[in-house]
C-alpha cells in the first residue's frame, strides 16, 4: 500500500518521528532494524528523514521488526473526541492488489487493538506476512464477499459474517465481489 496522495491523517513526518522513537526505544541501529524488516537501510533512512513513499507492506515489516503495531507508526496523537467522516482518514493502498485500508482507531497506551475500515476489489489475494506474535485479527464483512484467513485454510464471508484468526501466521484477504468492504480489528497481545 502506498501512502494516500492526499496525505491526510498520516503525514510522513508522523511516520518519521514514530520510526525514530520506536527504534530508539528498542535500542537498535538503522542497519539492524532494516535487516530485521527485510528492507534496505537507505529506505529506512529516507523514512526516518520524512521522505519516501512507504507501502503498507514496508510499514508492517518495520512494525514487526520493532515489535509494535502498524498503527503506532502512522497514527498521530489524537484529541479526546475524534470523528472520522466517511471517506476521510489515513488511507494506505496495497502494492499487490486493489486494497485500501483506512485506520479508524489505533490502540492508545495500555490498550491492545487497532480498528480499520478496508475496501477491496476482486483481484489477486493480498498476502500478509505474519504480524507481531500473539496478534489476532477479527473481521466483520459489511458489503460484498471476502475470502480471508490463514493461507492454508481461508474461509469465505458474506455481509454480517464474522471470523477471527491468528495474525501471526501468513494470511490472505481477497474480495470475491466488487465493492467489498469490512471492518478489521487487530488485537495485539
Amino acid at each position: 500500500m502506498e501512502l494516500d496522495e492526499e496525505r491526510r491523517g498520516a503525514p510522513l513526518d508522523v511516520i518519521a518521528t514514530a520510526l525514530r522513537r520506536e527504534r530508539d526505544r528498542v535500542g537498535l541501529s538503522q542497519s539492524e532494524v532494516a535487516k530485521r524488516a527485510g528492507i534496505a537501510k537507505s529506505t529506512l533512512s529516507q523514512l526516518e528523514s520524512g521522505s519516501g513513499n512507504p507501502s503498507v507492506e514496508t510499514l508492517w515489516a518495520l512494525g514487526v521488526a520493532l515489535g509494535v503495531p502498524f498503527s503506532r507508526l502512522v497514527d498521530p496523537p489524537t484529541p479526546r473526541i475524534q470523528v472520522i467522516r466517511a471517506g476521510e482518514g489515513a488511507k494506505f493502498r496495497s502494492e499487490q492488489t486493489h486494497y485500501v485500508a483506512t485506520l479508524l482507531s489505533s490502540c492508545p497506551p495500555g490498550a491492545r487493538r487497532d480498528i480499520y475500515l478496508i475496501n477491496v476489489e476482486p483481484d489477486q489475494p493480498r498476502r500478509a506476512d505474519p504480524h507481531i506474535p500473539g496478534t489476532v485479527e477479527h473481521v466483520v464483512v459489511s458489503a460484498g464477499r471476502l475470502r480471508t484467513g490463514p493461507v492454508d485454510g481461508p474461509v469465505e464471508l458474506a455481509p454480517g459474517d464474522y471470523a477471527s484468526f491468528s495474525g501471526d501466521v501468513p494470511h490472505i484477504y481477497q474480495a470475491l465481489e466488487p465493492g467489498t468492504s469490512y471492518v478489521l480489528v487487530m488485537e495485539h497481545v
